[in-house]
């Protein structure tokens, strides 16, 4: 699944590109692109057509286009697969094209939604009085954002008695975080993905936070983390921070700190990557 860093790289793409068009077409090429628009894909073109774009906006993983003429925004499901590309209107149709969106304006290019599992789609939304679409308004702002709170987030990651990696993926709690930006930024901390949040300090919070901020900005700066054709922004380039990750995917090399082989461990229907000698077990009550 695209974290943070991707979707944050495919909005700023789809800011510069798309924001302040106005649709003049839509064509949806397979059902399940819309099947979260209950009403059907000549419907979800009918309610965008006419409509300027506004602002692409995100929050954690989720990314949505405004209509800024309309208390509406369109938001994208990116799934296991979803890609928005921007194309000439004379490119080669994708072999998994799935929505296509022209404008009423000369320049040429289009908004596809490309997705190879069908897992994704796009969606039309009313907007809450903050301006999130009304099926996101319960995720939590994310470590990116100017609004977040620190303090606030380090009462309620206490409260939750839980696991620190569990936390860092809960979407209620923060968003944007998933597992490999987890490992990371655990390996970064020198924290074991298992150690109870109840312990926390503020102090190991803000360290933490910190590192998870650093990895993020570190991966935007590249353009994301792409481990296969899968993930690409919208004008089809692919990321490339996985050739600086220090603890994700390196199971049995080295550490970059201490030398020790990497493990990995099954969690939660998929792995944990750490190193055992910088990020010790908690120890288990007798």
């Amino acid at each position: 699944m695209p974290e943070l860093p991707e979707v944050e790289v495919v909005r700023r793409g789809l800011e510069r590109w798309v924001s302040g068009r106005v649709v003049d077409e839509v064509r949806v090429l397979h059902p399940r692109a819309v099947r979260r628009h209950l009403a059907g894909g000549e419907d979800f073109g009918a309610r965008l057509r006419g409509h300027r774009i506004g602002l692409a906006q995100r929050r954690g993983k989720y990314l949505w286009l405004p209509l800024a003429d309309s208390a509406q925004s369109v938001l994208a499901h990116l799934g296991m697969s979803g890609q928005l590309l921007v194309q000439p209107h004379d490119a080669p149709d994708e072999k998994h094209l799935r929505i296509r969106v022209r404008f009423a304006d000369e320049q040429g290019t289009e908004l596809r939604f490309v997705d190879q599992r069908t897992f994704g789609g796009l969606s039309l939304h009313d907007n809450t009085p903050d301006g999130l679409p009304d099926v996101i308004a319960h995720i939590a702002r994310d470590p990116l954002d100017t609004a977040f709170d620190d303090d606030a987030f380090h009462l309620a990651l206490r409260r939750r008695r839980t696991t620190i990696k569990r936390a860092l993926l809960d979407q209620s709690l923060i968003s944007g975080v998933g597992n490999i930006y987890a490992d990371e930024a655990l390996w970064r901390a020198r924290l074991h993905y298992e150690r109870p949040t109840a312990g926390f300090t503020r102090p190991r919070t803000a360290e933490l936070l910190g590192h998870v901020r650093d990895v993020m900005n570190a991966a935007l700066a590249v353009g994301g983390t792409s481990f296969d054709s899968l993930y690409v922004n919208v004008n089809g380039e692919s990321g490339y921070f996985e050739r600086s990750l220090d603890a994700y995917g390196r199971e049995e090399m080295p550490c970059r700190r201490c030398g020790t082989a990497i493990r990995r461990r099954p969690w939660m229907n998929r792995s944990s990557y750490f190193c055992p000698r910088c990020q010790r077990p908690p120890r288990v009550a007798s």
